[in-house]
């Protein structure tokens, strides 16, 4: 493609060199002044002329090139690049003031926008940007991607931007949280140490020392005794939320679980996203093939271990309350039912959140759920661990 303008540059009498070339070319390869025409020129003058004597002539040889390259229409040039689809989309973003997002009314209630999507899916014929009723792109519609609307159903978007949505109408995959992060400080570890009822249980395989002194003096021989070890005998059930809006907490939950993971030796995990619901998982990669009913879990496990909610509790308020409501999927049962339950089979139980305490009042969900577990949810703070700890 560029062998021409390579000819024209010896034509006019300037020294390049095929190592010259190829460095030009390989700049062009690794993304620079890509569809810049300014900064191409520019390029092309540093990689290519070595002698500001033959500036003149390189830019005869130039406009020679690339004559008329400026005239293109840009809808020609956009036609004939294969440019990504996301950049795309993400050209089209919907960016609304707040006095905008204000004026926009939600449609009235989940059943209400479940019933209106049927209406939409059945009669949409086409692809809808920008609009406020049909499934489409950068619009105020509840339905759709890269727009807003205060209760809407997310579809065809990777990410939530304004945790707004009541549904999402795509399949996400999740990562499970690593338990073997290194903590920066010891201090979560140290907070949850306020859990602690030791037991000995197990081999006899740790030297009792007072026992062995003791065994030796009567016995007028080293007579050695050993005993079980002595372990932290408090048992652990722990649900953690990831995924959506978990993401930006991933740091911090990683090093809650880590430190779990070191301090009790009875900790048993499931993974939940933002509600409990009639399933749960181990593993997040497998979460829609090996899921672990709740029901299960709860017979499994008695009354004696200590129950540890994870989550930021930001979620449409029907994930709470509403059969039907969950964001994935459509579950028979309310998450508060669900929540209930937990709550009744282990009696010892909190829940911390990782948001700001201060910012729990904004969000109607975060207050539905400090009502289930009356009042006892505590920030993943080391003063919040300490104070969920005591109430353990």
């Amino acid at each position: 493609m560029f062998l021409p303008f390579f000819e024209a540059l010896r034509r006019g009498g300037i020294p390049v060199s095929l190592r010259e070339y190829l460095g030009f070319l390989e700049g062009l390869s690794k993304g620079l002044c890509t569809y810049d025409l300014d900064g191409f020129y520019y390029f092309a003058r540093a990689a290519m002329v070595k002698d500001e004597r033959h500036l003149d002539r390189f830019d005869r040889a130039f406009a020679e090139a690339f004559a008329g390259v400026e005239a293109i229409p840009p809808e020609a040039v956009l036609e004939a690049l294969d440019l990504p689809e996301d950049w795309l989309r993400k050209m089209t973003e919907r960016h609304l003031s707040a006095e905008e997002k204000a004026a926009i009314e939600a449609l009235g209630g989940f059943d209400k926008l479940m019933e209106t999507l049927k209406q939409r899916l059945a009669e949409q014929k086409e692809r809808h940007q920008g609009g406020n009723k049909w499934i489409g792109t950068a619009g105020t519609s509840p339905f759709g991607a890269y727009g807003y609307n205060p209760e809407g159903i997310r579809i065809g978007q990777a990410e939530s931007r304004h945790k707004r949505a009541v549904k999402v109408w795509d399949k996400r995959e999740f990562r499970d949280l690593d338990d073997t992060v290194e903590l920066g400080t010891r201090n979560i570890k140290v907070a949850l140490k306020r859990l602690r009822q030791w037991a000995r249980q197990g081999a006899e395989e740790e030297l009792d020392l007072p026992g062995t002194i003791r065994a030796s003096a009567e016995a007028g021989y080293i007579d050695v005794k050993t005993r079980p070890e002595r372990r932290n005998a408090v048992k652990v059930l722990l649900f953690l939320d990831i995924g959506g809006s978990m993401d930006a907490h991933v740091k911090m939950v990683e090093e809650l679980f880590s430190a779990a993971r070191s301090e009790f030796k009875h900790l048993e995990h499931y993974y939940f996203h933002n509600c409990l619901y009639e399933g749960v998982w181990k593993s997040a990669r497998r979460r829609w093939e090996e899921v672990t009913p709740t029901w299960e879990v709860l017979n499994r496990f008695g009354p004696d271990y200590k129950c540890i909610f994870v989550g930021d509790a930001a979620m449409s308020p029907y994930e709470v309350t509403h059969a039907g409501g969950a964001n994935e999927h459509w579950n028979p049962e309310p998450g508060a039912l669900w929540l209930s339950r937990a709550r009744e089979q282990w009696p010892a139980n909190v829940w911390l959140n990782p948001e700001p305490e201060l910012q729990w009042v904004h969000t109607r969900s975060t207050g539905l759920i400090r009502e289930i577990f009356e009042n006892r949810m505590f920030p993943l703070t080391l003063d919040g661990i300490t104070r969920a700890m005591k109430a353990l």
